[in-house]
């Protein structure tokens, strides 16, 4: 029997359809029509010079405004809908569905990550999709946005992905989903509070910004209950505004952080959050920061570079979130030297293999009682492996941040070869399945959600699986180790 739940884990690729007609701004209302009749289609993509998505016509455009007042010579430009809402390809498609009922349109233009037109979606071909017990699931993760309705979006996204994990999806693409529903009460709780602002003293935003998503959550890796990683990317402004435009965002940044801890997005104990300064700066600033960084390569700016690479946009304006990757990645060129300070500092982190083939456990005094006897997975587990994966993207100029995007790219560009690129994919798989199935059976039981897992409770191929994905994992530590520092092992 196939899941009610499937839809959770389709994008939007999944279920879109081409696109019919799509026509620069600049031509013609004429000839639109004509393309538009021999297609047989009810709407038209507009794009601009660049090949964007620039505005939509729609039949009821044609109804109520083309027909009764356009000659023909007009330009398409003159009498688009703009600015246009559109979902991208890799999407989710529950998300596609909240829209479209949410505002009851009929279909929706899909665009790639450049916001180039690729296809539409019809709400009528992703509604075939969902059964009726699926529309209750994503009404449960997009509820009222009242603090405690986004508290029961956290309980009914671990139901939805132990459901999911039953129906054996993988759990990669389950912590996608995980990680897609909390961008979502990030945007969610950034929405409510400017639309608080905007009708108080405080106004619209000052310059247009971005919410970065950094850590786990900007690579949609996302296990239950993470904590926060988020920063801001403001516009530039002149230095003699910055006491007011600053203001703003500081007043912005306390009361998203706030309810997102009220949530249940823990504050980082690193203060990486948009309250601190450090991670709420304006383009110029971002640009000299990373200048610094790459200039200073003492711990501790190594260890917050190193949260800030797995940056992606959560709200807002995300050619602001391009432009910094790209700039990420000039960096990193012309510093090779400060990934070799990242590495050294990343090759602290062992993994839970020891002497013929054991796992190393937590033991000893300075280990906590509950977490005696267990592996911590994701210290010793994910994190190495994340890690060598990252040092390697940036090393090689690779734009994505998922880590499995990252070792499809890597093995593209020659620097995996098959088998290692596969072994390590496994590893990936099967360290996220075990830790995630842990989370859920201690979020069932009222327990503490963690990252530790008791070896002795795992099957015996389970164990045979993981000490094989381990050695694949200390195999590319080494390996990076050595490329880095020079070191011969």
């Amino acid at each position: 029997m196939q899941s009610q739940l499937k839809i959770f884990s389709q994008t939007v690729r999944d279920c879109m359809r081409p696109a019919q007609v799509v026509i620069p701004a600049s031509a013609s209302v004429a000839d639109m029509l004509g393309h538009m009749s021999g297609a047989r289609t009810t709407s038209a993509l507009i794009t601009d010079s660049d090949g964007r998505l620039l505005g939509l016509i729609t039949e009821q455009d044609v109804a109520r405004r083309i027909a009764l007042r356009c000659s023909g010579d007009e330009t398409v430009s003159s009498v688009m809908t703009t600015p246009v809402e559109a979902v991208r390809a890799g999407d989710f498609l529950f998300r596609a569905i909240i829209r479209m009922r949410r505002f009851a349109w009929r279909h929706m233009p899909v665009v790639d990550d450049d916001e180039r037109p690729v296809g539409e979606i019809l709400l009528s071909d992703a509604l075939a999709v969902a059964a009726e017990q699926t529309i209750h699931q994503i009404d449960l993760v997009t509820r009222g946005g009242s603090l405690d309705g986004l508290r029961e979006i956290k309980a009914a996204q671990a139901e939805i992905a132990a459901q999911l994990m039953q129906d054996h999806v993988p759990a990669p693409e389950i912590q996608a989903l995980i990680s897609d529903i909390n961008r979502g009460i990030h945007r969610r709780i950034l929405e409510a509070h400017l639309k608080a602002m905007k009708d108080s003293d405080w106004g619209e935003p000052p310059v247009p910004f971005t919410l970065l998503i950094m850590g786990s959550g900007g690579r949609g890796e996302n296990f239950l209950f993470p904590d926060q990683d988020n920063g801001f990317i403001l516009d530039d402004y002149p230095d003699k505004k910055h006491t007011g435009i600053d203001a703003f965002f500081i007043e912005l940044a306390e009361r998203m952080t706030r309810d997102l801890n009220t949530v249940g997005f823990s504050y980082c104990k690193g203060y990486v959050m948009a309250t601190n300064p450090l991670w709420r700066k304006t383009r110029r600033q971002w640009r000299e920061q990373l200048g610094i960084w790459g200039r200073r390569r003492g711990t501790i700016s190594v260890q917050l570079s190193d949260i800030f690479f797995d940056f992606s946009c959560g709200y807002g304006r995300t050619d602001f979130a391009r432009e910094l990757r790209r700039e990420a990645n000039d960096m990193i060129r012309k510093s090779p030297a400060y990934l070799q300070a990242i590495e050294e500092e990343l090759y602290g982190y062992g993994v839970a293999l020891g002497w013929f083939g054991r796992f190393v456990t937590e033991s000893g005094k300075d280990a906590k009682k509950e977490h005696k006897g267990k592996i911590n997975m994701k210290h010793a587990g994910t994190l190495p492996l994340v890690g060598a994966i990252r040092l390697l993207a940036l090393r090689e100029g690779v734009e994505e941040t998922a880590t499995l995007k990252r070792i499809g790219a890597l093995r593209e560009a020659g620097v995996l070869g098959g088998d290692e690129a596969d072994y390590l994919r496994g590893a990936f798989n099967h360290i996220t399945y075990l830790l995630l199935r842990q989370q859920l059976a201690d979020f069932r039981k009222g327990k503490k959600v963690g990252n530790h897992v008791n070896p002795k409770k795992l099957t015996e191929r389970e164990k045979d699986i993981l000490i094989d994905s381990l050695k694949a994992i200390d195999g590319l530590r080494k390996r990076v180790h050595g490329e880095f520092t020079g070191d011969v092992f």
